[in-house]
C-alpha cells in the first residue's frame, strides 16, 4: 500500500470569524508566495483540462530481451478475492460502487486503485484473485471516471501491472488495450501542480509503458518520461542522497522508483541513455548511504515529517533488490557523527546510542505539503531500542488529527507560547517556516557537540530565537535548550516510545527500557512531568505512550539522560 495526499492542492483556510480575515489572508500569502509559476498555471490546467479517453487500439508489445529481476515488495493487502486491507483498514469490494465508495477514506480509496498487491509478498498464490480483480477494475471503472484515473493512481497502477507482466504474467488481450487507454489518459493529466514525488510517479509510468509498448506512440511516452526524470531525479535527489522532501518515508518510495527504472534498463537492454542510467545508478547509491543513515538499530526508519512504517518496502528489502541489480553492498554508517549536510539531518552514533537530529528546512520552499513543524526535533535509541520518538503520521486529509500530527507538539523538540515553529495548516500546508542557522558540530574526535538555532518564533511578538545543543559524552547525553526574546510559556517535549516506562518527580526520575536497562534522566531550569501521549507507527494506528513535557522555568533548561 502507498500513501498519497489525495487533497494536497485544495484551498483550506481557517474558521471564519470577526478580525480573522486578515490573518487568513496574511496565512495565505506567505502559502502561495513561494510556489513556482507552473505550480499555479498546472493548477488552473488540471482544472479546466478534461481530456477525453483516447480509445484506439493498443500499440504493439516490446520484447523483453533481458532478464527482469524480482522487485521490493510490500505487504500482501488482499485478504480474498475482494476482501482488501489498507492503512489497518479492511473493507470488502463487491459492487462497482465500492471502488469510489462516499463512505471510503479517500486514501483508502486510492490504495484500492494501486494494485500493490500484485507484487507483495507472496504474490503468487494470490495469481487468480489478482487477475479477477484486473478484469474487475477494467469492467467496474469506465474511462476517466472515479478515483482510479486520477493522475496518482494511474501511475502506480500502470506500474503494478507492468511489473506483474514483467514477473511472467500474462496480459489478456483486454487488459493490454486498458493499459494503453490508462497511459493516454495519464500523459494528458501530468501533475505539474504538484511537483515532487507525485511528478516522478507520473513519469516513471510513462517510461515503464514506454519500454512495454513499441512504436512512435509508445517511443513518445518514453521520451517524455526521460525528460522529466534528467530533471527531477538531479533536483529531487541532493548531493547527500537524501530525497528534497526529507521524508524518510518518500524518500525509501523514491529509492524503490529508481530501482525499479534500473531494473527496467536491463530488461529492456540499449533503450535508456548511458548518461541518464549512470545518473540513476549513482542516485540510487547515494540514496541508499542516506537511508542507512536515518534509520535506527532495529533497521526501520526514523519520523521527521510525513513518515510511517508500511507504505514504502522495508530498507532491508530495498538494499537487497539494489544488490539483485548489480549496486553492490551499501555502506553501513560508521560510528561517530554523519552530518547529512544538504538535506540537514545529523546521525550521531557513539557506543549504545544513535541519535537522529533535525537540523533541516522543513521541505521545499515550494512543495512543503509533508512538512511537520519538527525543526530541532530528535530521535534517540538506546540499547538498540527507541527510546526518544517523534509522534509519526497516521492520518492524511484535513482532521483535527492531521493537523496535530504536524504540529511543534507532536514532536520532541520546543513548543513556545501555543505556537507551531513552523506554520502548517489544512492538510498539507504550510505558511511561515522555521529556518535553522547557527550550526555547529565539534568534539568529532572524542564527545560530540551539535548546537543550532531557528529563527521559526520570530515571527511572534517576542521575536523569539530557540537554540539547542546535544552533547554526547560516553554514557550520557545532555540537550540544553537556550530562548532568546521575550515570551509567556515554553514547553520541551521528549515523546518516548510505547515500549519504555517512565517514573519522576519533576526533576529526576528513571526511564525502563523495553531490555531492562534503565536510564536515568534529571533536570535544570525546568519542572517535568509524565504526560500521556500518542504514537503513530502506521497509518490508521495510535498507539498510547508518554511524554516527559518540561516546562521552562527560565530562558534556559538542560534535560541529562545518563545511561
Amino acid at each position: 500500500m502507498r500513501a498519497v495526499p489525495p487533497l494536497a492542492v485544495r484551498t483550506e483556510f481557517a474558521a471564519a470569524g470577526p478580525g480573522r480575515e486578515p490573518l487568513r489572508l496574511l496565512r495565505y500569502w506567505h502559502t502561495l508566495r513561494h510556489l513556482r509559476p507552473i505550480q499555479i498555471y498546472g493548477r488552473a490546467w488540471s482544472r479546466l483540462h478534461k481530456p477525453r479517453p483516447d480509445l484506439r487500439p493498443a500499440p504493439p508489445l516490446r520484447v523483453a530481451r533481458g532478464d527482469w529481476q524480482a522487485p521490493a515488495q510490500r505487504r500482501a493487502s488482499m485478504q480474498d478475492a475482494d476482501t482488501l486491507r489498507f492503512l489497518n483498514e479492511t473493507r470488502r469490494v463487491v459492487t462497482p460502487a465500492d471502488w469510489n465508495s462516499a463512505e471510503h477514506d479517500k486514501l483508502w480509496l486510492y490504495n484500492l486503485h494501486y494494485f500493490d498487491d500484485l507484487n507483495a509478498d507472496g504474490a503468487e498464490a494470490r495469481r487468480e484473485w489478482h487477475r479477477a480483480l484486473i478484469a474487475r477494475w477494467i469492467a467496474e471503472n469506465p474511462p476517466g471516471h472515479g478515483n482510479g484515473w486520477e493522475p496518482y493512481p494511474l501511475s502506480l497502477r500502470i506500474v503494478n501491472w507492468l511489473k506483474w507482466a514483467l514477473a511472467g504474467n500474462a496480459l489478456a488481450p483486454e487488459w493490454v488495450e486498458s493499459l494503453a487507454v490508462q497511459v493516454r489518459f495519464l500523459s494528458a493529466r501530468l501533475e505539474w501542480h504538484l511537483l515532487g514525488n507525485h511528478l516522478f510517479a507520473n513519469a516513471k509510468a510513462l517510461v515503464v509503458a514506454g519500454l512495454y509498448f513499441e512504436g512512435p506512440e509508445a517511443d513518445a511516452w518514453q521520451a517524455t518520461g526521460l525528460a522529466i526524470l534528467a530533471r527531477e531525479v538531479s533536483e529531487q535527489v541532493l548531493a547527500d542522497g537524501g530525497h528534497f522532501e526529507l521524508s524518510p518515508m518518500y524518500h525509501a518510495v523514491i529509492l524503490e522508483d529508481l530501482l525499479d527504472l534500473i531494473n527496467l534498463s536491463v530488461a529492456y537492454p540499449g533503450l535508456i541513455p548511458d548518461t541518464l542510467l549512470g545518473d540513476w545508478r549513482r542516485a540510487a547509491q547515494r540514496m541508499r548511504r542516506w537511508l542507512a543513515a536515518m534509520l535506527h538499530p532495529d533497521g526501520a526508519i526514523s519520523f521527521f515529517n510525513d513518515a510511517a512504517f508500511g507504505i514504502a518496502p522495508d530498507p532491508n528489502d530495498l538494499q537487497d533488490y539494489a544488490e539483485r541489480l548489480g549496486l553492490g553492498p551499501c555502506v553501513i554508517p560508521k560510528a561517530g557523527v554523519t552530518h547529512l549536510a544538504q538535506s540537514g539531518y545529523i546521525r550521531v552514533q557513539r557506543r549504545e546510542a544513535v541519535a537522529l537530529l533535525d537540523v533541516a528546512q522543513i521541505g521545499p520552499d515550494y512543495l512543503p505539503g509533508h512538512a511537520h513543524a519538527d525543526t530541532l526535533s530528535f530521535e534517540l535509541s538506546l540499547f538498540g531500542r527507541r527510546l526518544i520518538v517523534n509522534s509519526g503520521t497516521s492520518v492524511y486529509g484535513t482532521g483535527r488529527d492531521r493537523l496535530r500530527q504536524r504540529s511543534t507538539a507532536a514532536h520532541s523538540t520546543v513548543e513556545v507560547d501555543g505556537e507551531n515553529s513552523s506554520e502548517v495548516w489544512g492538510g498539507f500546508r504550510v505558511a511561515r517556516r522555521a529556518r535553522p542557522f547557527d550550526l555547529e558540530i565539534a568534539g568529532l574526535e572524542g564527545a560530540p557537540i551539535v548546537h543550532c538555532a531557528h529563527d521559526g518564533y520570530r515571527r511572534l511578538s517576542g521575536r523569539v530565537v530557540h537554540r539547542r545543543q546535544w552533547h554526547f559524552e560516553e554514557h550520557s547525553l545532555a540537550v540544553s535548550d537556550l530562548l532568546e526574546g521575550v515570551f509567556r510559556h515554553a514547553i520541551a517535549r521528549f515523546h518516548l516510545h510505547p515500549g519504555v516506562t517512565a517514573t519522576g518527580d519533576g526533576i529526576k526520575g528513571a526511564l525502563l527500557l523495553e531490555g531492562g536497562q534503565t536510564v536515568r534522566w534529571r533536570l535544570t531550569g525546568g519542572h517535568g512531568s509524565i504526560t500521556p501521549s500518542t504514537w503513530h507507527p502506521e497509518f490508521g494506528v495510535s498507539i498510547p505512550t508518554h511524554c516527559l513535557e518540561v516546562r521552562l522555568a527560565r530562558r534556559d533548561c538542560t534535560l541529562t539522560l545518563e545511561w
